[in-house]
């Protein structure tokens, strides 16, 4: 009898003809509701006891109904010409449930924080009431297959204007969510952006927008690193803020540098946080700091090539005898790399060994970093905006980002990245195709390496100080989870995932020590749901869902879209 009630209905079923009027009441009930108030008590999540005068929560509540409710007139209704082509059933019952999760971290905020759920108004009832007729509408629609959302094509300066709307809306997201300092806001905003992700990833909209994007990539890449240089103007002057938008960039290009290792070449490295270690160190010592044990202070550009060098003839020295091995074994060696870097750099003390990295107390008071007469150290006024310290490191280290983002681009395009990724599917086959399977490797472990070093020598002058504590092995376990969940191989999708694993991290710190239990249900979450990563390769959605032949299907119009657009 279970079986039999959850199972699709029958096109001409009596619950396929209601699923439409359920749908549409929920999407209604949820934009209803949230004008109404949720809670008695002023205090709780900024103050849902007015009627039409929505809090933040409510007006993210207001924008599910309202994509909810453009979803269902696309069903059947005024916008039905945008129903042919994406898929709404399944967006809408990922939106109800998606409204319904949401409602219930709303609900526990309520009883935690007003002493108990009998303060939750009728308001906060009527929209838990709608996500369960919306969801109920979704899953009673009878399912199409002539949707094809690939097939839609709009004015080049139309798909112009919504790349340059879309980034400039996740600039202003960003913004607002580092500026929220209620625990609660922040999470229940970060909820609400996964269930429109979620709804839009059902309806097939962002397989659309990827067509769109490979179309105008220059024009994305150009919005998107506009944006990046304008986030600093939308702070205000917050140090805090930019603090740890500087540790989000230092972590996607030390990242971005791993992902050759494991998303091109597939070598799984476990020490890697060692190669950024090595640079940061090589940068301290010969930063100028009274601490430093060698008193030779170059250039800074001198010192960035030092260091990153450095980390690359690290890279040869121990990729060399380790390569050999694949698999289990090179993930113990490297892992056991990356724990004997640390100990170095604890016993080159003057004691145990030669005096070069002062031992744990590490070189602290580094200087600020002055390139071409420009002091990173001091606050800047740039059109009427204050640039801080961090400010100033932030730019710096985006040109860094966006070289380190060139440099990868250029080789998985190259016939020497075509070679790590026929290392990474088939090793033995590669080799009998003739490809140099270990000199390819050492070089994806030097190039790796180098990419960490010259983040690393940035990264101490940031810091002020280096010691042996930052580099242990946690730290590598992050970044391999950040390559992991954004997608291997992929530019975008480990930039999203260094965002989520260095951000969140420092915005969710009301959870204490329970941060890392919420990291890894994401991770667990994110293998069962969605393996291949947030953003993947055609390649990789394929191999984790051999099955899927609607999917391989749409993977090759998409590719024949890509492959017109590029002739035109």
């Amino acid at each position: 009898m279970t079986a039999t009630l959850l199972a699709k209905p029958a096109p001409d079923s009596g619950l396929a003809r209601a699923a439409w009027p359920l749908a549409l009441a929920g999407t209604l009930l949820l934009v209803v509701g949230s004008l109404m108030s949720w809670c008695y008590n002023p205090r709780v999540l900024g103050d849902l006891t007015m009627y039409v005068n929505p809090a933040p929560v409510q007006i993210s509540m207001i924008v599910i109904g309202a994509l909810g409710l453009v979803l269902a007139l696309g069903m059947r209704g005024p916008l039905h010409r945008l129903g042919r082509y994406l898929d709404t059933a399944p967006a809408l019952r990922a939106l109800g449930l998606g409204a319904l999760g949401y409602m219930v971290l709303v609900l526990l905020a309520i009883t935690l924080e007003a002493g108990g759920l009998i303060n939750a108004d009728p308001g906060a009832w009527v929209v838990v009431a709608g996500a369960v007729l919306t969801a109920a509408g979704g899953h009673f629609s009878p399912a199409r297959a002539d949707r094809d959302v690939t097939l839609v094509a709009l004015p080049g300066w139309a798909e112009i204007l919504i790349i340059v709307v879309g980034v400039a809306a996740f600039l202003l997201l960003a913004a607002d969510a580092l500026a929220l300092r209620d625990p609660w806001q922040f999470v229940l905003l970060l909820v609400t952006l996964g269930v429109v992700a979620a709804a839009l990833s059902a309806a097939r909209f962002f397989t659309w927008l990827g067509i769109v994007g490979s179309r105008h990539s220059r024009v994305l890449m150009l919005a998107a690193f506009a944006a990046a240089f304008a986030f600093p103007m939308t702070q205000s002057g917050s140090d805090a803020n930019m603090s740890i938008a500087t540790q989000v960039i230092i972590f996607a290009a030390t990242a971005l540098g791993l992902n050759i290792v494991v998303g091109l070449a597939g070598l799984l490295d476990l020490g890697y946080i060692a190669f950024l270690g090595a640079g940061a160190y090589v940068g301290a010592v010969l930063s100028g700091s009274a601490f430093a044990t060698l008193k030779w202070t170059p250039p800074f550009l001198v010192t960035v090539l030092i260091g990153a060098c450095f980390c690359a003839l690290l890279g040869l020295i121990i990729g060399s005898p380790t390569l050999r091995v694949s698999g289990d074994y090179l993930a113990i060696v490297t892992l056991a790399f990356g724990e004997i870097f640390r100990y170095a750099m604890f016993n080159l003390d003057g004691n145990n060994g030669p005096n070069l990295t002062n031992g744990p107390n590490g070189i602290p008071a580094i200087p600020e970093l002055v390139l071409f007469g420009f002091d990173f150290g001091q606050q800047h006024q740039i059109f009427g905006v204050t640039l801080t310290r961090f400010a100033n490191y932030y730019l710096l280290l985006l040109v860094v980002l966006g070289l380190i983002i060139l440099v990868f681009t250029r080789l998985n395009n190259s016939r020497i990245g075509r070679g790590w990724v026929a290392i990474r599917e088939d090793e033995t086959a590669a080799d009998a195709m003739g490809v140099n399977t270990f000199g390819l490797k050492l070089f994806a472990f030097a190039g790796g390496a180098f990419l960490a070093g010259l983040a690393g020598t940035i990264k101490a002058h940031h810091d002020v100080s280096v010691t042996p504590d930052q580099y242990q092995f946690l730290e590598s376990a992050f970044l391999l989870a950040a390559v992991v969940l954004g997608g291997m191989g992929t530019v975008g999708g480990v930039l999203i995932g260094a965002v989520i694993l260095k951000l969140l991290p420092e915005k969710l710190r009301f959870f204490s020590e329970y941060r890392l239990l919420l990291f890894g249900l994401l991770l667990v979450l994110m293998m069962r749901f969605r393996p291949e990563g947030l953003v993947a390769s055609r390649r990789r959605k394929l191999e984790f869902h051999e099955e899927d032949e609607h999917l391989a299907s749409n993977v090759q119009k998409v590719h024949l879209r890509q492959t017109e657009g590029v002739t035109e």
